[in-house]
Parts: C-alpha cells; sequence; structure tokens
C-alpha cells in the first residue's frame, strides 16, 4: 500500500502491528468553506484576469470552486511559467491542468489582445 507521507506510513505500521484492521483513504466527504475570492484584475469587458507566478494545491483547489460556484465569472489565468508542472511527482502542467478544467490561460508575455478588448 501507498501512503502519501512517512507518518501515515507509520500509522499504518503501527495499525497492523495491534492487529487494528482499517482502510486507508477508502472514504470521501464532500465540504465547502465559505471564502472570499479576490481576482486580481477585472477588465471593463468583464474578463477577470488571475496572475500566478505558482499555482498551488490550495489555488487550483480555489478556483474548481470559485467556478462551480460562480459559473457565469469569466476568470482566465495569465501564468509566469504556464509549462510548470502542478507538482514535482506529476507530469500535469499548469496549462494542462486548466484545459483539463475548461478555464483559458496565457503566458504572462502573451496575453492575447482580445482578451483586453
Amino acid at each position: 500500500m501507498k501512503f502519501r507521507s512517512g507518518l501515515e506510513k507509520q500509522v499504518a505500521t503501527l495499525l497492523k502491528e495491534l492487529s487494528v484492521t482499517f482502510e486507508y483513504e477508502s472514504t470521501k466527504v464532500p465540504y465547502e468553506l465559505q471564502c472570499n475570492y479576490t481576482p486580481d484584475f477585472l477588465l471593463p469587458n468583464g474578463v477577470y484576469l488571475e496572475a500566478k507566478g505558482q499555482f498551488t494545491a490550495e489555488d487550483r483547489r480555489k478556483m474548481i470552486a470559485v467556478k462551480k460556484q460562480h459559473p457565469e465569472l469569466d476568470i482566465r489565468m495569465v501564468f509566469q511559467a504556464p509549462f510548470n508542472k502542478i507538482d514535482k511527482r506529476s507530469k500535469t502542467t499548469y496549462a494542462a491542468w486548466c484545459e483539463k478544467n475548461n478555464i483559458k490561460w496565457c503566458a504572462f508575455h502573451s496575453i492575447p489582445i482580445e482578451w483586453l478588448k
């Protein structure tokens, strides 16, 4: 069995040594956080631009939650380095993550002029 951290592995080992039956990450519990999202830029055409150097797991969760709860908003990502991996263990880039989640994106040095009109 593969664990996300060394501590989880140690807990599992202890539980096994004590003959305690357990399931690892077998349940998902949905939750919503009541937070406020402050977009970086709002353009006159109603487009929101979110500028990111790093695109952390927390950022990605926030964007998914905002898009889900506010599908009417046109939020577009502007990345310093869109082809960076989302995690050192992942093959997914910032750009690929956006495409998978139906979020428009661009690199800082190539913001489409039509986005700004």
